[in-house]
């Protein structure tokens, strides 16, 4: 609930209200910890300052995660007066990249976790700055509210997004401010550098938002959302029919756009030397893609209405630090926009990170004993990486309290664990971005099976209620069920389903082929099966889904999971803590250094740190297994 004093001490405080300090803050507290959420203004908690939208490329996997873990940004997505359109993506492409893509109300998504906050057991809510952080012998005691008042805690998660020490930037014109006209904060920065936390200054952006009266979407292609029952939730009931979702539309840049921006080249805040941190490289500002794709005639654009309650329509993929002057020549350039009213300018904004090489796979700030960090200031970018690092934090923070090993999630198991491998190991110099090509085992990490990778540790750590968990194994069991029984069942003297192949285009069936085979041919489903035979089990679509990935891609799961047990080893293969990397003969120069730093807990992790090379992982392999037989 909302308050206006804080006690004297909790178990944890979470500092940031975006995705990254609402998920901690729910987590925390669902596992029985005393909880503040500290944030400027309760009703920017969960803002969408960029695309309201969640989801997308490896992100909607991310989603399906959170949501398996016992999360709430996959339920409050899915919910009537959050969500706007609902799309899957990359349906031709393959189960391992196939995920959804939610258009989201921007006031209804943020209204809908702000109620839901008010009602979590345990939470409290403050309106206040956190301006220092408390260490005592390298353990943190709490944090120092604005005004001085301090409050005592065993964890304090920092989930501050891009709100420390930012300034607002178009053009050659810089102003301290935070995303979407919040306020910037002030202080912080230099309590946890005087701790001994090294920070870095990156950069993001977002396009103009434009008036839909002003647009002329005749000269669009139009983008429609996909029929059917899908959501990120497990627990969603309640689906939004097609014809009720919002419709998109898709327009290019051309000549004339790319001739506005070469020409304006350095009055951007970006290329005019105003901008000094690194900006996202899978994201870029528009005059960054003109200036890095020289030779491409156009770049896609999508106007995507941001809610149904106000008129506001966000162009998707034009962000820019360009003045404001130069922002409209360039809009008016486009087909379909030439007379388009601004309702905001684009701009971009610059804030401080904690560098996350200081971070541990719990995300603990190793030096700082009860410290975690989440969301954009452990340099990621993007709503759904928040809310995923935030989730692990809030997590990890009321693990350690109850004096429970941390949840580390392995990188075959999510892409959760892909994302804080990839951060507290190789490090970023630029906003850290999900996709699906960081994944090495992509048919294991799939959107359909994120309940069975994780159900069972979010139902371990508290977070899935003993009624969800039941529902949800029945799912899985359900599953296996028709799997068992396509594969005892045999296509026989079966009419229909001979009719249904040859309906596909193949030829008649062996009599003595059983269904789970005929089930492994493409184009195949099981709901054409399950018409032709009777005594299999009726099942969603999305199950459906799952058990055919499961049959078709069977040989290709095998492989990948045998690579994983391979992994497995090498992450089994402990290093001592007291190895001295800076002596150790055979090491190059580089990676001493590197491992020294880092300290990795196992010959696995050593092996994904940047710069630290095969040779010298075997350098690290004979040392331990020597140490091991002359121990």
């Amino acid at each position: 609930m909302l308050i206006d004093k804080p006690q004297e001490s909790y178990d944890v405080i979470i500092v940031g209200g975006g995705h990254a300090g609402v998920e901690a803050s729910h987590a925390a507290s669902r596992m029985g910890m005393r909880t503040l959420l500290l944030c400027l203004n309760f009703r920017m908690v969960a803002n969408m300052p960029c695309n309201p939208s969640i989801g997308g490329s490896a992100k909607g996997i991310v989603v399906r995660e959170i949501d398996a873990l016992g999360g709430i940004m996959g339920k409050l997505a899915d919910k009537r007066g959050s969500l706007l359109q609902m799309k899957v993506l990359n349906t031709s492409k393959g189960p391992g990249v196939r995920c959804l893509r939610a258009q989201e109300d921007k006031r209804g998504y943020p209204r809908n976790v702000q109620d839901y906050l008010s009602t979590v057991e345990g939470l409290d809510i403050l309106e206040s700055e956190c301006k220092e952080i408390l260490v005592e012998e390298g353990k943190i005691k709490g944090v120092v509210l604005e005004g001085g008042k301090k409050v005592l805690s065993q964890a304090v998660i920092l989930a501050t997004g891009t709100h420390m020490e930012s300034v607002i930037l178009r053009g050659h014109v810089v102003k301290a401010e935070g995303p979407d006209g919040e306020r910037p904060s002030h202080g912080l920065s230099r309590s946890l550098q005087d701790n001994g936390i090294r920070l870095i200054r990156l950069k993001t952006g977002t396009p103009p938002r434009l008036d839909p009266e002003s647009i002329d979407f005749s000269k669009m292609e139009v983008e429609y959302g996909t029929p059917g029952r899908h959501a990120f939730s497990y627990d969603t009931e309640d689906f939004l029919p097609l014809e009720e979702m919002i419709t998109c539309h898709l327009c290019y840049t051309n000549g004339r756009t790319h001739e506005i921006i070469r020409e304006h080249l350095e009055e951007s805040a970006m290329y005019g030397g105003v901008v000094t941190g690194v900006g996202p490289r899978y994201c870029p500002s528009i005059e960054d893609k003109i200036v890095r794709f020289k030779d491409k005639e156009r770049h896609q654009l999508f106007l995507e209405p941001e809610s149904l309650e106000f008129p506001s329509i966000y162009l998707q993929g034009f962000s820019t630090s360009m003045p404001e002057e130069v922002q409209e020549e360039m809009v008016h350039s486009l087909a379909g926009l030439e007379k388009a009213r601004f309702l905001k300018y684009a701009y971009a904004i610059e804030y401080d990170a904690i560098d996350p090489l200081q971070l541990d796979h719990a995300l603990m700030v190793r030096s700082i004993e009860g410290l975690y960090v989440s969301g954009q200031i452990a340099c990621t970018s993007g709503y759904e990486e928040a809310a995923a690092l935030g989730l692990m934090a809030g997590i990890n923070a009321s693990l350690r309290i109850k004096g429970r090993e941390a949840l580390v999630l392995k990188r075959e198991e999510a892409y959760i664990g892909i994302m804080i491998d990839d951060l507290v190991t190789k490090g970023t110099k630029e906003p850290y971005r999900l996709l699906s090509s960081r994944s090495e085992f992509r048919l294991l990490t799939r959107s359909d099976n994120a309940d069975e990778r994780l159900l069972e540790h979010g139902h371990d750590v508290g977070l899935v209620s003993e009624e969800r968990y039941a529902r949800l194994k029945g799912r899985l069991l359900k599953i296996e069920e028709a799997k068992s029984l396509l594969g005892a069942m045999h296509v026989g003297k079966n009419a229909k389903i001979q009719e249904y192949l040859s309906g596909l285009g193949f030829p008649e069936a062996n009599g003595s082929e059983s269904l789970l085979d005929v089930l492994k041919r493409q184009k195949v489903l099981y709901s054409g099966i399950f018409e032709s035979v009777e005594g299999l089990p009726m099942l969603s679509e999305e199950e459906a889904y799952k058990l055919e990935t499961d049959v078709k891609y069977e040989g290709y799961i095998r492989a990948q999971l045998k690579a994983a047990r391979q992994r497995k080893e090498m992450e089994s293969l402990l290093l001592p803590e007291d190895i001295d990397y800076l002596h150790m003969d055979g090491l190059s120069l580089e990676s001493r250094e590197k491992l020294h730093q880092l300290r990795p807990r196992t010959l696995g992790e050593a092996s994904r740190i940047q710069n630290v090379h095969p040779s010298d992982i075997d350098v690290l392999s004979f040392h331990v297994r020597h140490q091991k037989t002359s121990g």
